[in-house]
């Protein structure tokens, strides 16, 4: 693949979140300069008739769809129609005004929960669709395998060089905090932070914390996209991890001993543990050329500095 024109005009949906504003700073760093985005208040990815008109008026070069609709293990369970809908919506109406209007490079960001619950480890781009989903996100999950399904149906019939990548767990600067719907890293910080500053002594986890996950600083994950951009093409998604997990245990304790809490963890076994192991088999990127490069104790003290720049404009919802 040909490197990205440094005019050419990229649309990133979903700019304002967490991955979208990764790109976004990554693609700046680059020296792109017709970057172009859109808050939901502006267009509602999930109509049609809006997405149809943002692509005929903006006709962009390239487009990087982080528009989601994401959560938790609590907001994925008790709402899975929404997660489903919304998601299938998005995707379908960004890549269909995509490949009406022209656009020759789209990049599809999907999630490493598409595969399945027992999948083996560490996990391939082969284990697709080869077993049962993880039930608490499965909804979720479904939609972003669509979307993949609908990358490569728009490469076969449109010959449309449209790549889709797959990220392991996420966290980082513009994470969700809300005590509710946001995922088990930021919900940790915020959680640990809390009860140091009320001065509590214990702080309970849903689970046993024995499940494994891997963690993905979301700048590292935004420089993986735009070398995955310049440089793959294929109908095969693609994981993008750092080829290495930590237990929920002692994800926490980290945690702890950035914010600063000597606290005790007590573990909720009444509650889930989701998928037990969640590591992605990144050999495919590394021979490709690219690694990440943060590590989770730097990541983890990162995203507690922004938190806590932030932290009288987070609120739940």
């Amino acid at each position: 693949m040909n490197l990205i024109p440094q005019d050419a005009c990229i649309y990133v949906a979903g700019h304002r979140g967490l991955v979208g504003s990764a790109v976004w700073r990554r693609l700046e760093q680059a020296g792109y300069t017709k970057l172009v985005g859109f808050t939901s208040s502006d267009v509602d990815l999930r109509d049609r008739i809006a997405v149809d008109r943002l692509f005929s008026d903006l006709t962009p070069d390239v487009a990087i769809l982080a528009a989601a609709r994401v959560g938790g293990i609590l907001a994925n369970a008790t709402k899975p129609a929404e997660f489903l809908e919304d998601n299938l919506r998005i995707q379908v109406n960004v890549m269909s005004a995509a490949q009406r209007t022209g656009v020759q490079r789209l990049l599809f960001l999907g999630s490493s929960c598409i595969y399945p619950k027992f999948a083996g480890q560490p996990i391939t781009e082969a284990s697709l669709m080869t077993g049962d989903l993880e039930e608490t996100n499965d909804a979720y999950a479904v939609a972003k395998i669509a979307g993949i399904k609908q990358v490569q149906a728009l490469r076969r019939q449109y010959g449309l060089n449209y790549i889709s990548a797959m990220p392991t767990n996420l966290y980082g600067p513009g994470d969700n905090f809300n005590t509710t719907s946001s995922h088990v890293l930021p919900a940790l910080i915020r959680r640990i932070h809390e009860a140091k500053t009320a001065d509590v002594a214990t702080v309970t986890i849903w689970g046993s914390g024995t499940p494994r996950r891997e963690f993905l600083f979301v700048d590292d994950l935004a420089d993986a996209l735009l070398f995955l951009l310049e440089r793959y093409d294929s109908p095969e998604p693609i994981n993008v991890g750092v080829g290495a997990d930590i237990t929920i245990r002692d994800l926490a304790e980290k945690i702890a001993e950035v914010v600063g809490w000597q606290g005790e963890f007590v573990f909720d076994r009444s509650k889930p543990d989701g998928t037990p192991r969640k590591l992605l088999d990144v050999s495919r990127l590394t021979a490709l050329g690219w690694k990440a490069s943060t590590s989770v104790e730097i990541g983890i003290k990162r995203t507690y500095e922004w938190f806590l720049a932030n932290e009288s404009s987070i609120r739940d919802k």
